[in-house]
């Protein structure tokens, strides 16, 4: 009955100034709701608006708590050189901070970072609903891909 979902953060930035050293501010009241994935595909025509409105309102507002907390914050430092690179830092989600460490990788001007978040790190408790029959895990894969400018990088959904 539970799916796992694939969700766009549409607002974000990051600053990595010459140093390495990184700033981040997203914005989860912008989260979309793309759709379940069957089998490592996304299937887009999987849910309905509906659904799509409900599940978007549930993370912004029930797990999230986007009217107390509009802001994620991340800060730390990016260390190493070539394609492989390393983050070091904290997360600020609902308020609460926690270390976050993640692998970078760097092809020409493309940045991907990938981590595995537990929500109950920051205090989410794992969503349930149908009196316990559909529980979330306590684990979030977040993929982070962005294309260096200037002065940091621009957010692609």
């Amino acid at each position: 009955m539970a799916h796992d979902l694939r969700l766009t953060l549409e607002r974000w930035t990051i600053e990595v100034d010459d140093d390495g050293a990184v700033k981040g501010r997203f914005h989860p009241a912008t989260l979309r709701v793309d759709g379940p994935m069957r089998s490592g595909r996304l299937e887009a025509n999987g849910l309905s608006d509906k659904d799509r409105r409900e599940i978007q309102g549930t993370v912004g507002e029930k797990l999230l708590h986007t009217a107390r907390f509009p802001d994620v914050q991340l800060e730390g430092r990016l260390s190493g050189e070539g394609p492989r690179r390393a983050f070091e830092g904290a997360l600020t989600l609902v308020g609460r901070t926690a270390p976050l460490r993640a692998a970078v990788d760097v092809n020409g001007a493309r940045v991907t970072l990938e981590v595995e978040l537990q929500p109950s790190r920051w205090g989410i408790a794992p969503y349930k609903a149908l009196l316990g029959a559909i529980r979330l895990q306590d684990r979030v894969r977040v993929t982070l891909e962005a294309t260096l400018v200037e002065h940091g990088v621009d957010g692609a959904p």
